[in-house]
């Protein structure tokens, strides 16, 4: 398990055995979702943003040299530019940006950015170049769930959920950044192991986020 494709395969298959309905979307397209968790789901995402901004430059300042260096970079500038556009969801919820960074997240929907923070200090390029292109298809989708669900059930405008577009549509050329990563992090004796585990707990803790958004909701 030393290429690219052996590696990616690896990861997806994990991830597929540990695969389970995403417990909000359900609630959300059910049109049962209570206003204030749309406020819950602004607060969460800033909080999420905002750290995996720094993760990312963290990244880019450790793994300075092309491809690594050119993907961290543009993935922590994306960042950037997705927290600009949560504002406009806010907005529609009636939320100032004062009321976002004042928001108390829970502790167990910031587990995925508190464990790519972790990634960013001690893991490898392969780690996280890895986890985007194993999870990008299950991400994106979601994203644009919560979009075309926001417009049909809820009647939010597209200008508010701007936010959520730019994440339902990840760029090719971003994806050829993690892929050239991953074969460079791979070639030069990162441990391909380490990188399939860590895509996976990606995955886990990107459910739990949307669990954690759903808790006491139920699904009837």
């Amino acid at each position: 398990m030393n290429t690219v494709t052996d590696v990616l395969e690896a990861a997806r298959l994990r991830i597929a055995e540990d695969a389970e309905p995403n417990r909000f979307l359900e609630v959300l397209e059910q049109g049962r979702m209570p206003g204030e968790r749309l406020k819950w789901l602004a607060g969460e995402l800033y909080h999420l943003v905002s750290s995996d901004r720094r993760s990312f430059a963290l990244l880019a300042s450790r793994f300075p040299g092309a491809p690594a260096g050119d993907l961290f970079l543009a993935m922590a500038q994306g960042e950037a530019q997705a927290l600009d556009l949560l504002g406009g969801f806010a907005s529609a919820l009636g939320l100032t940006v004062q009321e976002l960074r004042a928001y108390e997240p829970q502790p167990l929907a910031q587990a995925y950015p508190a464990y790519l923070a972790r990634a960013a200090l001690f893991g490898t390029a392969s780690d996280t170049a890895l986890a985007l292109l194993a999870n990008v298809a299950e991400s994106t989708e979601t994203y644009a769930r919560v979009a075309d669900t926001l417009v049909a059930r809820y009647g939010f405008e597209e200008r508010a959920l701007e936010h959520f577009r730019y994440f339902a549509d990840t760029p090719q050329a971003l994806l050829d950044q993690a892929t050239a990563t991953l074969a460079d992090g791979l070639a030069g004796g990162d441990d391909p192991v380490a990188a399939v585990r860590c895509a996976w707990t990606v995955h886990g803790l990107e459910a739990a986020f949307w669990s954690c958004l759903a808790r006491g909701l139920g699904t009837g």
